[in-house]
């Protein structure tokens, strides 16, 4: 380096680094960062995904810590002065500031052993310069005996990945809310609009479009439902076990309070786990929430089928829903527009199914009292979480609002199909109706004609039968017919 820039030029890149050392040995800091010797440590050994911690992970480590703080600063063993200053450092990070000090990869050994320890530098060294002191006088405030106050990475880690998966689930839930809304709106405007129902991707009897619409609500509220069920198991936390769920270290008070605070803080229901080694050595709460994303997106990829294919053509096939146009669909094709919304969708659904396939398993490789695979669990359901929010909001935002009914179309494919002659078995029986679909298969013509030229009903009565009302209401028509020949 000497070799290219000037001597002064090369002592100054020397004045703004720092000394840190721990027990490994001694390394250069950046003087203006407040990670320290353990997070460049980690920078060195995981360079895995190149990506950074999820900025909401970092908030929720924060929540931990302050109610740490707390918890600390009411058994006394905490400085006062000490813990107001970490509060403040903590409140910044809560806040949004410093969030490029926590560099390490979110994928990584030590069972998140390095996220805690970056976090620990992070709050000291801003509370060192919050009181007018240098960044790495660990003698004044220490990353260990006072950041990490009657703590375990073992008991802090797990917690914030509670934290931070409920805080991405309320969003979630918004968005999927949201969802079963417009849906259930378009169910209404829908609810006239008769069209063929199919089975096995063949024609079978009629349905309303509204009735489609419908089930698709109910499938995604069933989703709300699961999803909600299993953040349940996320607000026993295991804040207090420590390294491995004894309490070594940790007041018997602090273990009583740091739920508490932690409620406090967030304003959710957080409690102490029962038992502290269980909560401790078992992430088996996480695979729930994984597994509820995974069932919701197979529920979401089913819909998104279903539309394009609904809106499949448009001169060439059903053509039975118009989507929004949201751009060019080809660059070699003019004019060509692609369902790009339900396709993004699918694709964010199957990365959630990818996900939990990994959080399955980090979940099962746990052994004895810790699971170290916790930070490849907490990315990938992190990501899940981030992805079918933003996917369903997409969705519903820019396809499902928007969405139209092809009524003339529907009509078309409905008075084409021989499917309607199955409204037509409690009237005129099986054998009759058979021979009506087998002529109308082989010569082509409605099936309203072949009745009426057979004789086989009344044109009023057939009306009735195949009414939109009767087709997709059990019952209509029998009611209809028991009245004018009662």
């Amino acid at each position: 380096m000497k070799a290219f820039i000037t001597n002064k030029a090369y002592e100054r890149i020397i004045m703004i680094m720092r000394k840190e050392h721990d027990f490994l040995g001694e390394l250069e800091i950046p003087s203006h960062a407040y990670y320290g010797v353990q997070t460049v440590r980690a920078l060195e050994n995981f360079k895995i995904t190149r990506n950074k911690l999820d900025s909401e992970f970092i908030v929720a480590l924060a929540v931990v810590k302050k109610a740490t703080f707390k918890a600390n600063l009411a058994t006394g063993r905490m400085p006062e002065d000490i813990g107001k200053v970490l509060i403040e450092a903590a409140d910044e990070v809560i806040g949004g500031k410093h969030h490029d000090q926590f560099p390490v990869d979110p994928i990584q050994g030590g069972a998140g052993t390095s996220v805690n320890m970056n976090t620990n530098e992070v709050l000291c060294n801003r509370a060192l310069e919050l009181i007018g002191d240098v960044k790495g006088n660990y003698e004044r405030i220490s990353p260990n005996n006072h950041v990490n106050m009657a703590q375990s990475t073992n008991d802090v880690f797990p917690t914030a990945i509670k934290v931070c998966t409920i805080s991405k689930g309320s969003k979630l839930i918004k968005e999927l809310q949201q969802l079963a809304i417009t849906l259930d709106k378009k169910a209404t405007d829908f609810k006239k609009v008769i069209k063929m129902g199919r089975t096995h991707l063949q024609d079978a009897i009629p349905i309303t479009l509204g009735q489609e619409f419908l089930a698709y609500v109910s499938a995604v509220r069933r989703g709300i439902r699961r999803i909600e069920n299993s953040l349940q198991g996320l607000y026993a936390v295991n804040m207090g076990a420590t390294a491995v769920g004894t309490g070594l270290n940790a007041e018997p008070q602090y273990i009583i309070n740091i739920a508490k605070e932690l409620a406090k803080i967030t304003g959710e229901p957080f409690v102490t786990a029962d038992n502290l080694v269980d909560a401790t050595n078992n992430t088996d709460s996480f695979a729930d929430v994984s597994s509820a994303m995974k069932v919701t997106a197979l529920a979401l990829i089913k819909m998104a089928n279903d539309f394009r294919l609904m809106a499949s053509g448009p001169r060439c096939g059903l053509n039975e829903l118009e989507l929004s146009p949201r751009q060019p669909g080809s660059s070699i094709m003019p004019g060509k527009v692609n369902p790009v919304i339900p396709e993004v969708l699918n694709q964010a659904c199957y990365q959630v199914i990818g996900n939990d396939l990994t959080v399955t398993l980090a979940v099962e490789n746990g052994q004895f009292e810790l699971n170290v695979m916790e930070p490849v669990l907490a990315y990938n359901l992190f990501n899940s979480m981030t992805i079918l929010t933003n996917a369903v909001s997409t969705f519903n935002n820019l396809c499902v609002q928007d969405v139209k009914a092809n009524v003339s179309q529907c009509k078309e494919w409905l008075d084409k199909s021989v499917g309607v002659v199955t409204a037509l078995l409690p009237h005129i029986g099986y054998e009759k109706s058979s021979l009506l679909a087998k002529e109308a298969y082989q010569t082509g013509l409605p099936i309203r004609e072949i009745i009426t030229r057979k004789g086989f009903l009344t044109q009023e009565s057939m009306e009735i039968i195949l009414s939109t009302e009767e087709m997709t209401t059990p019952g209509i028509a029998g009611e209809h017919l028991l009245k004018k020949y009662a």
